[in-house]
Parts: C-alpha cells; sequence; structure tokens
C-alpha cells in the first residue's frame, strides 16, 4: 500500500510525483510469506476478470531453479562461457497486469540479487520489463518492451555498455513446456547484428510463490508491516491550501522482501471514490546512504516509471520518523512519515507536508492497519 502517492490523473490528487516514503515507509522484511493462492485459484480469480493479457505471466508463477549460462565479456569478439545456479521467485500483481519476480545468481566470485518488475500498458499493448541489480540498488535500469507469440516472448529496449548505446533484446521460449528458457542479446549497430550473451533454463520448484531466503545484513526497519493487511484511508482533498475537506476510503496491501530483505514490494488496491487504483511498491535499500529508495507505478500510467522518492529511516520503538524532500505544484516541500501504534495486528501511517522547511506541517493523509494474514 502506497497511500502517500498521489494519483497522477486526478485533478484533486496534484502533483504526480508526491508520492512520498510509504514506499520506504511500507518496507517489509520478514519471514517467507506464501503470499498467493494455489495456481488454480489465480487462475479461477483471472477469469473472473476476464481481463485481456492478464494471464500472460501465469506460465512464470512460483520458484524456480535456475540454470546460468553467461558470456563472460560482452561486445567484445569473446567467447568464455560460466555457468552457475540461481535461484527466482515470481508473483503476479496488479490483478495479472504486472509480475515481480526476485532472483538470488551464484555468479563466481560475484553472487547478488536481481529483480524483475513487469507492467502491461493497454495503450502501446506491450508488457515493460524493467530490471533492479541489487548491487547498484539506486538504479533501475532502462525498460524493455514487447509482447508473446504463442510460446515465445520477445522484448527489446535501448540502454549503453561502456558508455556506448546499444539495444538490448529478450527472449523466452517453450513457455508453456516444462523446462522455459531465456535469452538475452545486444547490437552495438541498431539491430543490424546481435551477439547473444546469456541464456538461462527454469526448472519449477514450487508451484505457489515464496521469498527467497533472507540476507543475514539485512535491514528490519519496516518488518513488522510485511504479510496482508486491509487498510482504512484517510485523505485531505488539497494539500497546504487551507483545504479542510477529506476523503475516506478502504484499500489492501500484500508486502513482501526481496532481494533478500535488502528490498520490499507491496500489491496494493485502493478503493478511491472514483474508482479502484491498481499499483506496485518497488523498495530497496541503500547500505552505503542508509537511505531507502522507491519507485511506485500503477495501473493509470503503466508505461512510465518515474525517479525515485529516497529517504533515511530514524526512530524506533512504536513511533517511527521518515522525512524527506519532495515537489508540490512545481515547488519544493518536504514530506513527513511517521509510523505508530505499531503491534503484531495494526500499525498507523501518517502523512504531513511542509512548505517551509520543516518549521509547520499539514497532515493530509492518515491509513490505519490490520492484520488478515
Amino acid at each position: 500500500m502506497n497511500p502517500p502517492f498521489d494519483p497522477p490523473h486526478d485533478d484533486r490528487f496534484s502533483p504526480p510525483r508526491r508520492r512520498f516514503l510509504t514506499a520506504a515507509a511500507i518496507a517489509g522484511g520478514a519471514a517467507a510469506l506464501g503470499l498467493q493462492p494455489s495456481i488454480r485459484a489465480a487462475r479461477a480469480a483471472i477469469d473472473r476478470l476476464d481481463v485481456p493479457h492478464a494471464r500472460d505471466w501465469e506460465w512464470l508463477r512460483g520458484n524456480w531453479d535456475v540454470h546460468h549460462r553467461r558470456l563472460k565479456e560482452r561486445l567484445v569478439g569473446d567467447t568464455r562461457w560460466e555457468e552457475f545456479a540461481g535461484r527466482s521467485a515470481m508473483w503476479l500483481t496488479m490483478g495479472g497486469l504486472g509480475t515481480i519476480d526476485d532472483n538470488s545468481l551464484d555468479l563466481p566470485g560475484d553472487a547478488y540479487r536481481g529483480l524483475g518488475l513487469r507492467v502491461f500498458d493497454p495503450g502501446s499493448g506491450t508488457w515493460a520489463i524493467w530490471w533492479l541489480d541489487g548491487r547498484n540498488p539506486t538504479r533501475i535500469e532502462p525498460a524493455v518492451r514487447g509482447g508473446f507469440d504463442g510460446d515465445t516472448g520477445t522484448f527489446s529496449g535501448r540502454d549503453t555498455l561502456r558508455g556506448q548505446p546499444i539495444l538490448m533484446r529478450f527472449r523466452w521460449h517453450d513457455i508453456h513446456g516444462e523446462r522455459p528458457w531465456w535469452e538475452q542479446a545486444f547490437s552495438p549497430d541498431d539491430g543490424a547484428s546481435w551477439e547473444v550473451n546469456w541464456r538461462n533454463w527454469f526448472t519449477r520448484a514450487s508451484e505457489t510463490p515464496h521469498p527467497l531466503p533472507m540476507r543475514a545484513d539485512a535491514p528490519t526497519d519496516f518488518s513488522f508491516i510485511a504479510g496482508r493487511w486491509k487498510v482504512w484511508n484517510r485523505r485531505l482533498r488539497e494539500r497546504l491550501v487551507g483545504n479542510d475537506d477529506w476523503d475516506e476510503f478502504p484499500g489492501t496491501l500484500h508486502n513482501w522482501p526481496v532481494l533478500g530483505g535488502h528490498g520490499n514490494v507491496g500489491d496494493n488496491v485502493m478503493h478511491f471514490p472514483g474508482g479502484d487504483v491498481r499499483g506496485v511498491s518497488v523498495r530497496s535499500y541503500d547500505a552505503d546512504t542508509r537511505q531507502w529508495l522507491s519507485w511506485w507505478i500503477d495501473n493509470r500510467d503503466p508505461s512510465r516509471l518515474e525517479p525515485p522518492v529516497k529517504g533515511r529511516f530514524t526512530g524506533g520503538g512504536d513511533n517511527r520518523l521518515l522525512i524527506g524532500d519532495d515537489t508540490l505544484r512545481g515547488q519544493p516541500i518536504k514530506t513527513r512519515v511517521i509510523w505508530s501504534h505499531i503491534s503484531a495486528d495494526s500499525a498507523r501511517w501518517e502523512q504531513a507536508c511542509s512548505a517551509d522547511g520543516g518549521q509547520t506541517w499539514e497532515v493530509n493523509w492518515t491509513s490505519d492497519f490490520t492484520r488478515i494474514g
């Protein structure tokens, strides 16, 4: 749940990026939760929705053992390959129109965690796929975009390698077979030629997704919020204009750890007065700065993943404080998040904004959480 993140297409919610740190503020980092129902139950729920493309990635849902084969150096004529093991867990989000996959890679001498975010854009009829490398938790790489044709999916996009522009291409093969496999290729000449540099093969370990093992150094700032919650929201319609009109509405949150506990994901439903909004929050922890970074994407503008908001968490016990910089109507402001009344089954979240550098604060959103799982 990301109550501080305002909807970008409703004038009452301006501005689009004022979705401050529940990204961080809702970070979780707890034990394996197994948040999703069985594949049959998930399929039935999606069938009832009858939403096109909501089942595109259902075949990948669950936990997998992964065999990797990767070229050591890319676009330098290298012929040396290295092979190593890995694990992956994939959850459906946004009613099937989004996914999260968490990955553990036993790369020789450089084992790391990585996270994939996929969201379907009905406007373009394509999926966007973003990647967050746990070794660089402050950057989500540019998206590749595409879709499926039978048992094959093709996705492409632009990036840079050693400061030079390249094309990237992802391909999935045999997606409905017993051992689906994925291939990555780069092109330095705008698609005239391609070099395949990575392949991996997936063997199913579980139909139900479970978080991968936690790292020993995982931060525990928000472990209390991991799980399933119902949420009651009270939100000020306009901020820092002397407004006193409030909307109240329910919502739900499913939250679970990723990146070995150095990240958290929330699958959110908010029943706004003007209609339901589904969204995904992706959070990562930068151990160097001790800051949480938070990205948000929802079903009203699924093609755009804006730069993250970030902040450092202070406080402890039953009251926790988070303050960071933001903008409102093009002007710099500060946003403050306070968690309180924290228990095993409940919590309260409060957001306030300040236009004078923190001298005075206006509370604009509160959310009361009640655990349901």
